[in-house]
């Protein structure tokens, strides 16, 4: 796939020849690729979840095509963002990256923390981010769809009414067109620079010296926070450890650093992890291995706009974040995941100005909310908060703030809800309650395909379907052929067909909170549209009809027919 035009303005005879006729409203139109510029994480994610919905993309990559290992440089994934990057790059991370058994916290000698990970919590999956990236680039290797443009450094964009038009320099540097651009450029991203949006917020909220050390520690499997911890610290460093743990008996260790910019040489960081390791191992000289050190600096910045006409930010260009074991590549990664399936209807069914839009209404608020909650607990949590962090209990609450963002719970860590989303559908008479609340993750339930087999349901998520799902206790034990044309099933599988979106219908045995002959319409990127009582075939239309851009989208549809 070559998809470039020698000179601007790109005109017609110069024309790329990765175009695609797609057929729409009873006609023909010309498409381009998306561009990605950053093949980052966040960048690579999105061109594979693009083109695993037929949607062809151009990587702008301004590195070589290789990522330098970097043993302390590590990231942290909730579980179901974990499994949406297994998904893409089609092979498990669990033997790249380590899941947690258990979480502590620890104050001084004490322990004020403890939880065991696995069915109630789900365990992160904690991973070196270079090994995380080449698992996305192989699977990239592998996409007819893609392209990997290296070397090609980002320095003109231009939108027109059509698409984006876009200059590279560098050995191969040439002009470039595309229906879409997502700037997944990181914190100094030249694509919010070339559409002049503003990224206020704060520099350096925290900064950590960080190592990566090969060593036993007591707790194997464990990750931790030490605060205050018994033993005198040397130089700058303050009274806060925090461990994470990696295959091979690698660690993470992140000191936070007090305010200021107080110099963190080799030496002294040697000093410290020497001293951290014997306070911990109760050993004079502990065995350990040091693979990797570094200085970490947090910053909370959010975006003015995460989209300007074609353009779009996600990940890091779009916002900062990294306090209290929050993860910016977690919501950058999510970014990806909301965009991907917007990006590929409008690409295949035409721009839908409602649905476009509401990456950014959904996206921005989620990543706001979670700055919020960290600015207001930050003064209390790092010894701001007067008379109150001396009352009884208060370490341990403050142990549980720093647990909810390490663990993805609670307002500062859980993932976000789009409840307040412009394509939720008003209340429906037929909508019911279950256990997961309307925007927000379905659970991972079992699932009947339309093939027969049995897979879970987030295995369906990712293709620009939506997810119908009925709840049906006893198929499970007999083959679909038996019970496909019983009962409810032929009516709802009408519904279905009559759908305003490509949509796949799911049986499920049980699902939390749902009574038999629920139905549920999952969004594809995998968030509760809303719940039904029985099949309601007007509701569950009206409800789909909303997801991908309510009336908007149906207007567009009758104006297409009428041409």
């Amino acid at each position: 796939m070559h998809t470039f035009c020698d000179r601007a303005p790109c005109s017609n005879r110069l024309f790329m020849s990765v175009r695609q006729d797609i057929t729409s409203g009873g006609g023909r139109r010309v498409m381009d690729p998306v561009i990605v510029v950053g093949a980052g994480p966040v960048g690579l994610a999105l061109a594979l979840a693009l083109a695993r919905q037929d949607v062809p993309v151009v990587v702008l990559d301004e590195g070589p095509g290789s990522d330098a290992p970097r043993a302390a440089r590590t990231v942290v994934l909730r579980e179901d963002t974990a499994a949406f990057v297994e998904r893409l790059a089609g092979v498990p991370l669990g033997d790249a990256g380590l899941r947690w058994t258990g979480w502590r916290a620890m104050r001084r000698k004490q322990v004020t923390c403890e939880v065991a990970l696995g069915e109630d919590i789900p365990a992160p999956l904690h991973i070196a981010q270079h090994v995380l990236t080449g698992a996305l680039r192989a699977a990239l290797t592998r996409e007819p769809l893609v392209e990997l443009a290296v070397d090609s450094r980002l320095d003109a964009l231009e939108q027109e009414d059509t698409g984006v038009i876009v200059h590279t320099r560098g050995p191969n540097g040439t002009w470039w067109r595309g229906s879409y651009l997502v700037g997944c450029d990181g914190p100094r991203s030249t694509v919010r620079k070339l559409q002049d949006i503003r990224f206020p917020g704060r520099t350096a909220v925290e900064r950590y010296a960080v190592a990566a050390v090969r060593t036993e520690l007591p707790w194997p499997g464990e990750a931790f926070l030490h605060r205050m911890p018994p033993w005198r610290a040397t130089g700058p460093f303050a009274g806060e450890i925090t461990a994470r743990p990696l295959p091979d008996g690698v660690w993470r260790l992140d000191w936070l650093l007090p305010p200021g910019k107080d110099l963190v040489t080799p030496e002294l960081l040697v000093t410290h992890v020497r001293e951290t390791l014997t306070g911990w191992t109760g050993e004079s000289s502990p065995a350990y291995e040091l693979l990797d050190t570094g200085v970490h600096t947090v910053h909370h910045r959010l975006a003015r706009r995460w989209r300007a006409g074609r353009v779009f930010l996600a990940g890091d260009a779009a916002h900062l974040l990294g306090t209290i074991g929050t993860q910016g590549l977690d919501e950058g990664l999510r970014d990806a995941d909301n965009l991907a399936w917007k990006l590929a209807s409008a690409w295949h069914h035409g721009p839908h100005e409602t649905l476009l839009d509401s990456y950014q209404t959904e996206r921005r608020a989620i990543v706001a909310a979670r700055l919020r909650a960290a600015d207001q607990v930050l003064p209390m949590l790092r010894g701001g908060g007067g008379l109150r962090s001396l009352l009884p209990g208060a370490a341990r609450g403050h142990d549980a703030l720093f647990m909810d963002g390490h663990l993805g719970l609670g307002p500062v860590g859980a993932p976000g809800s789009y409840a307040d989303s412009p394509l939720m559908p008003p209340h429906l008479d037929a909508e019911v309650p279950v256990d997961t609340p309307v925007g927000a993750p379905v659970a991972n339930v079992l699932v009947t395909a339309e093939d027969g087999s049995f897979v879970r349901l987030r295995e369906r998520l990712g293709r620009g379907a939506l997810l119908v799902v009925l709840v049906a206790p006893g198929t499970g034990v007999w083959e679909r052929r038996h019970w496909v044309s019983a009962g409810v099933m032929p009516r709802l599988a009408a519904a279905v067909t009559a759908l305003p979106h490509r949509a796949e219908l799911l049986v499920a045995e049980s699902y939390p909170g749902a009574a038999p002959h629920t139905v549920l319409l999952v969004r594809p990127d995998g968030h509760l549209v809303t719940a039904l009582s029985g099949v309601r075939p007007a509701d569950l239309y009206s409800a789909a009809e909303a997801t991908v851009g309510g009336a908007e989208r149906a207007g567009a549809r009758a104006e297409a027919g009428a041409r």
